[in-house]
């Protein structure tokens, strides 16, 4: 197995964060919008890579009490072996380093793989935003589930 490295990026990585997006993205952030969170001191983006490559990344942010889960993705050719649970352990970690008391976090309704990850990682649903989410390739609005986990205990 080639070695994994999770690590903070930083504004240096902002190509492979870009090529990243589009490739494992229907509606990749713009370039803009990763740019900024690269830069700001409320956020954290968390890369894993493997072989030096970038393979996946996480976008947290800080807030007074809390912290967000903004994204998380792993490339296609890269799914289905534990990538984005790794990622997630780490935005875990990087929320407790800031003190935050829950993470929050929103997900389409009806994706079953990244709600099954979320909830063997101790996030429940605590209620749901009808119609939130824009169609996707042919589908109606579809809703988002909001979920949280406490980050006081491991």
């Amino acid at each position: 197995m080639p070695e994994r490295r999770l690590r903070r990026l930083t504004g240096a990585d902002l190509p492979a964060l870009v090529a990243l997006e589009r490739a494992g993205q229907i509606r990749p952030w713009p370039t803009t919008r990763l740019e900024a969170a690269l830069a700001s001191a409320d956020h954290a983006v968390l890369g894993l890579e493997e072989a030096g490559l970038l393979v996946g990344h996480a976008v947290v942010a800080r807030q007074p009490f809390d912290a967000e889960l903004e994204a998380i993705l792993v490339a296609p050719a890269h799914r289905g072996r534990g990538l984005a649970a790794e990622l997630l352990r780490g935005v875990i970690e990087q929320a407790r380093s800031w003190g935050s008391e829950r993470l929050l976090l929103e997900v389409r309704a009806g994706n079953a793989p990244a709600i099954a990850l979320y909830r063997r990682s101790g996030l429940v649903e605590d209620g749901r935003r009808r119609g939130y989410y824009p169609p996707l390739a042919g589908t109606l609005r579809e809703d988002a589930l909001l979920m949280s986990r406490p980050l006081g205990g491991a």
